[in-house]
């Protein structure tokens, strides 16, 4: 995790559900409304669709998925968080679906935990930790683990249909 000045984590946190997510404020590239989303035959849950963010195809992840989430229809509060990922020594732009984009703020470094290895309701290499702020939880997640995981199922999905 990149710490500030103060050994603060500036993040945008944004709601899952019930859930307060933070995401490092320096791998936000801007936050859209909700905009017509491409389907992709055969692509998983998770990978919603694709976008165009600037004339630019960006995939179009939802993270309720992999937390095991209900996926309530877009309402008025509903954004798209476009971010820049480093997969394999490459930056990669992906957008992720949240209900409800809510603030930057700081978070202590001194206040983010590892994730409890009991207790958890989600994987735990999905969460690289706990942050706490003004008496509430802030669950960090691991995106580059997240993504990395569906590049692989992808491309065994795509592996065993070229084997048919």
């Amino acid at each position: 995790m990149s710490a500030a000045i103060g050994g603060a984590m500036t993040a945008l946190t944004l709601r899952l559900q019930d859930e307060v997510f933070a995401i490092e404020a320096e791998r936000v590239r801007e936050i859209l409304d909700m905009v017509p989303i491409t389907g992709v035959p055969g692509a998983p849950p998770f990978v919603n669709g694709l976008i165009n963010v600037r004339g630019r195809v960006v995939p179009l992840a939802d993270l309720r998925v992999m937390f095991g989430m209900d996926r309530p229809e877009p309402d008025a509060d509903t954004r798209i968080v476009v971010i820049e990922l480093e997969s394999e020594g490459d930056s990669t732009i992906a957008g992720i679906i949240a209900d409800k984009v809510e603030s930057v703020t700081d978070i202590e470094a001194t206040s983010i935990q590892d994730a409890p290895r009991v207790g958890m309701r989600w994987r735990k290499d999905f969460v690289r930790g706990i942050g706490k702020r003004n008496g509430d939880f802030i669950i960090i997640p691991n995106l580059e683990k997240i993504f990395e995981l569906q590049d692989a199922k992808s491309v065994s999905a795509e592996d065993e249909r070229a084997s048919l």
